[in-house]
C-alpha cells in the first residue's frame, strides 16, 4: 500500500521565486533564508518521495472571484506553470499522479469532504516556489521535477475560508485515502503559505516573531491545539495572510501520531526547523517532520 512518510511546512514567498530565477540567492538579503533550506534539499535527495502531494492556495491565476472552490484536487497529468502577470517562472512543467489524485478523490469525497476535481489547471508561486526551495532549479536538456506531484488548492482569500479543525480532520481523510491504494509509494504531504504576513491596510508589513514561533511550537506538539486556533486570531496576530496557515494543519493532520488510537511511538521526528525574516514583507517559516519507520 502507499504511505505518507513525512510531512514539509514552507512559506511559499513570490519573491523567493523571483530571487531564485534572477540568480540572487547569494545576495547578502537573501543568502541568510536560502542557507535554510540547505539541509532539507539535501534531505529531500536522502529521501525521495514517489510522489508529493503540496497543499497550497491559488492566488487568483486559476481561480477568481467568478469561482471560489474551498478545497480543489488536481487530477491532470501534469500542471503548467502560471503567468502571474510577468510570465510564467522558467521552472519545469509539474507532471502529476492521475491515478493516486483519483483514488484520493474518491476516498475524501465518500468520507465526506467536498471537493473540486479539476483536470486542468495552471500552477502559480505558491506550488511552484516550495519545490524550488526543496529541489533547487532542475537544470539539463530536459529539466524536470524529481517526483510527480498531486496539486490540492485551499481557499484562503476570500472568506469564508475553511476552519483548522476542518483542514485538520481533511488531513486525516487524506491519509486514510493514501493508505488505502494498492501501490506500494512513499508519498510525502507538504502544507504551504503563511507565516505571518499582511499585505494592505495600516498594518501591512506586520511580523510577529513570538506568535509564529509558539505556533511552530503548537504545530509539533499539540496539533490539535492548532488546529483549534480561531480565525480572528490568526488575522490579529499573524496579519490577514496569516490565515494561510491552516493549510499546514492539512499536513499537520495526515501524519501517525494524529490517528485515532495514536501512542506515543507515533510521534512524528523534527528533522529541520528554521524561521527567518525578512523575505519581502513576510516571515519565513520551514518545518521537516517524519513519520516513525514501519
Amino acid at each position: 500500500m502507499a504511505r505518507i512518510t513525512a510531512s514539509v511546512y514552507t512559506s511559499h514567498v513570490p519573491a523567493i521565486g523571483a530571487a531564485i530565477d534572477l540568480g540572487k540567492t547569494h545576495e547578502p538579503y537573501w543568502q541568510p533564508l536560502f542557507k535554510g533550506y540547505e539541509f532539507s534539499k539535501q534531505w529531500l535527495k536522502d529521501n525521495p518521495p514517489d510522489v508529493i502531494f503540496l497543499v497550497y492556495n491559488d492566488h487568483a491565476t486559476a481561480f477568481s472571484l467568478e469561482m471560489i472552490p474551498t478545497f480543489a484536487i488536481g487530477c491532470a497529468a501534469q500542471f503548467q506553470p502560471a503567468d502571474e502577470g510577468w510570465g510564467p517562472r522558467p521552472v519545469p512543467v509539474v507532471q502529476g499522479h492521475p491515478e493516486l489524485a483519483a483514488h484520493i478523490t474518491q476516498s475524501v469525497i465518500q468520507d465526506d469532504f467536498d471537493l473540486t476535481i479539476v483536470n486542468k489547471m495552471d500552477v502559480d508561486h505558491g506550488l511552484t516556489v516550495p519545490l524550488s526551495l526543496m529541489c533547487g532549479q532542475p537544470e539539463g536538456p530536459e529539466p524536470a521535477w524529481p517526483c510527480p506531484v498531486i496539486p490540492f488548492a485551499v481557499n484562503v482569500v476570500q472568506y469564508p475560508v475553511p476552519s483548522g479543525r476542518r483542514c485538520y480532520e481533511l488531513g486525516k481523510a487524506i491519509r486514510k485515502a493514501v493508505e488505502s491504494f494498492d501501490e506500494n509509494l512513499n508519498v510525502q504531504i507538504w502544507g504551504t503559505g503563511g507565516m505571518t504576513h499582511q499585505l494592505q491596510g495600516p498594518r501591512a508589513g506586520l511580523i510577529n516573531r513570538e506568535w509564529d514561533n509558539a505556533w511552530l511550537d503548537k504545530l509539533i506538539a499539540d496539533p490539535a491545539a492548532a488546529a483549534a486556533t480561531p480565525h480572528i486570531d490568526y488575522v490579529r496576530e499573524a496579519g490577514s495572510e496569516g490565515i494561510e496557515l491552516v493549510m499546514w494543519l492539512i499536513a499537520r493532520g495526515a501524519m501517525d501520531d494524529a490517528q485515532a488510537g495514536a501512542t506515543a511511538a507515533d510521534t512524528p521526528t523534527v528533522r529541520h526547523r528554521f524561521y527567518h525574516v525578512p523575505a519581502s514583507n513576510t516571515a519565513v517559516g520551514h518545518l521537516i517532520l517524519e513519520n516513525p519507520q514501519p
